[in-house]
């Protein structure tokens, strides 16, 4: 049946599809004889055509920072420098003088500075103890506002749902709440 069709097809139309099936294996990574690769069969028919800023806006920082980088080199080479950032200092005799003068100044300083680093550490210690226990003090509080006003709470519920023998609310609470509400909207 198939060498029917294909005796009907012109010749033009059966090269054409197979010129068209050679070029699909293609894309999907097969040759002729071989099946797909496992990575060309898995990235076969994955497209991204779904929008993501987070990845665009990475990808333009990544190129800026390659643009800046690549400029400065540039600068760097026009300029006679070695591009790797290293910089090379002269030696003279001022510059050595001057090393062993900040050495000394730096032993020296090395003592105060031990003292005032832990008079540093324990004061902010101190400081952190305190916002500790302010805000330790804050939460506590809350927590017994919190249980105050369900305790009244339930307690004016247990008062609103009690009932007579015969099965009638009692009034009295009721009343009761109803001038509490009304003489707290007369005081705003």
């Amino acid at each position: 049946m198939e060498r029917a069709m294909n005796v009907r097809m012109k010749n033009g139309d059966r090269k054409s599809k197979k010129t068209g099936k050679k070029n699909n294996m293609q894309r999907l990574g097969g040759g002729g004889r071989g099946g797909l690769s496992l990575e060309a069969f898995a990235n076969a028919k994955t497209k991204t055509n779904t929008y993501n800023p987070a990845i665009i806006k990475k990808q333009r920082e990544f190129y800026k920072n390659a643009k800046y980088v690549s400029k400065y080199k540039r600068i760097m080479k026009q300029h006679g420098e070695p591009s790797d950032g290293a910089r090379h200092v002269e030696d003279d005799g001022q510059d050595i003088e001057r090393a062993a003068a900040d050495k000394e100044v730096d032993t020296k300083n090395k003592k105060k500075s031990g003292v005032s680093l832990r008079e540093i550490y324990e004061r902010k210690r101190e400081e952190d103890g305190k916002a500790r226990m302010e805000t330790e003090a804050a939460i506590q509080a809350r927590k017994e506002e919190r249980q105050g006003a369900e305790a009244r709470r339930k307690e004016l519920r247990g008062k609103m749902l009690k009932k007579t023998r015969s099965g009638q609310p009692v009034m009295k609470y009721r009343i009761q709440h109803i001038l509490e509400t009304l003489e707290g909207s007369k005081e705003d």
